[in-house]
């Protein structure tokens, strides 16, 4: 255990930037989810000194048993390593083994499946704050197999939301504003303006975030986040593509075939329309989000069986000056070989080929600008006002005299209830 005792102060000198971010670094490992207990489709955010926990869920492809153990990392409002030492915000190992494991069963694609559920009785986290989940190897917290944020929030600041059409921009049909209202009398805080921070998440993605925002107006223990410009605008986008693969014996609504072959099933999907040009229209998704769950079996956990899906999208011709991706909870909200499409010219089509697990899937195709970080689910998908999502805002606030940024509220609203003109 010394190694971890002496290292974790350098601990962000060590280990890859992309360990502070939801990212897989083996590509052995799928289906990662990360929620709180007892709701599969909830963000990862509980509250401190509760008896709220997280559970995490992977799958380690293959016949052979790994031994992983789990770290965690405070971090700041800007996911840096907090400048606090692990006993600090931990009481408990600095690492744990996962030992809870089962090997899939009666599957035509090998796997062993991994649970973690904490706070629990090896661990507990004593201060609120940003947290990175570190999955690896027995003492080697600098190698991981895979990375997942989540939030403890103190909840001691109440926020007040709505989400409406913008005002201050000609992108009216498009785009939705987010607007709040931050109580902070139950906390101490000497100038609001220096020491509290917000931050917007759409659909509990990052890579969209609205970050370190400041109040415009304070008065009467209140923060006023009322956006003149466009800070607190998001693309409304539209709602999620959808399909259903729990069963491998009956076509679902938008799988145009199965095939078992060579060992595995493909399933493949009818070609995509274009939306970008088409009028609204509503109906229940996820967000971008994923449920795994089998017809036939009982345990959807060790039962359900990996597949490789086959996505489609017609054009006529290639976008330029980017690529295209299959994008959404599917693949961690990531951009990389997994869901990046080929353009096949024979047929004007662009296509993907994934390997998922059975349950049902919300995705969107995205565009990425070459040399550009953005995304851009406009094209072929098309951005509305009245589209519902999820938003949820963080506040942070740092003390001066303190080393950690803390989270004193964490409020998440759905448009579908919020939205107004």
């Amino acid at each position: 255990m010394a190694f971890l005792l002496n290292s974790f102060p350098a601990l962000s000198e060590n280990i890859d930037s992309l360990a502070f971010t939801n990212h897989l670094f083996n590509e052995k490992i799928k289906t990662v989810q990360l929620y709180k207990e007892g709701w599969n489709l909830s963000y990862p955010f509980i509250k401190l000194n509760s008896n709220e926990k997280l559970v995490l869920h992977f799958d380690l492809l293959g016949d052979n048993i790994e031994n992983y153990y789990y770290t965690f990392i405070h971090c700041d409002k800007d996911w840096r390593k907090s400048d606090i030492f692990y006993t600090d915000y931990m009481d408990g190992f600095s690492e744990n083994p996962i030992e809870d494991y089962k090997p899939s069963f009666n599957t035509t694609v090998n796997y062993i499946h991994y649970k973690l559920t904490f706070p629990n009785e090896r661990v507990q986290l004593k201060l609120s704050g940003n947290y990175v989940l570190l999955i690896h190897p027995l003492n080697e917290p600098e190698n991981p197999v895979l990375s997942q944020r989540f939030i403890i929030t103190e909840d001691v600041a109440g926020i007040n939301i709505s989400a409406h059409r913008p005002r201050m921009t000609a992108d009216v049909n498009i785009n939705q504003q987010i607007d709040f209202t931050v109580s902070i009398s139950a906390v101490r805080i000497n100038d609001p303006y220096r020491d509290v921070y917000a931050c917007i998440l759409q659909n509990g993605r990052w890579n969209n975030a609205k970050r370190n925002l400041k109040p415009e107006f304070f008065g009467s223990n209140e923060l006023k986040y009322s956006s003149l410009s466009e800070k607190n605008v998001f693309q409304g986008g539209n709602e999620f593509r959808y399909f259903d693969i729990k069963s491998i014996r009956y076509q679902s609504q938008y799988v145009k075939k199965i095939d078992f072959l060579i060992s595995n099933y493909h399933v493949y999907l009818f070609p995509s329309e274009n939306r970008e040009f088409k009028p609204y229209f509503y109906w229940e998704d996820f967000n971008g989000k994923y449920f795994i769950a089998v017809q036939e079996e009982k345990n959807p956990e060790t039962d359900a069986d990996y597949v490789y899906v086959y996505f489609t999208l017609p054009t006529k011709y290639p976008v330029e000056g980017g690529k295209m991706y299959v994008s959404g909870a599917l693949n961690n909200w990531s951009f990389d070989t997994n869901n990046l499409m080929s353009y096949n010219e024979a047929d004007g089509a662009y296509e993907c080929i994934m390997l998922l697990k059975q349950g049902w899937y919300n995705y969107e195709y995205v565009f990425r600008k070459n040399g550009a970080d953005d995304s851009v689910a406009t094209k072929f998908e098309g951005s509305h006002y009245e589209t519902e999502n999820d938003y949820t805002v963080l506040i942070y606030c740092r003390n001066p005299r303190e080393r950690y940024d803390r989270v004193i509220g964490v409020q998440t609203i759905n448009t579908l209830n919020r939205l107004t003109d």
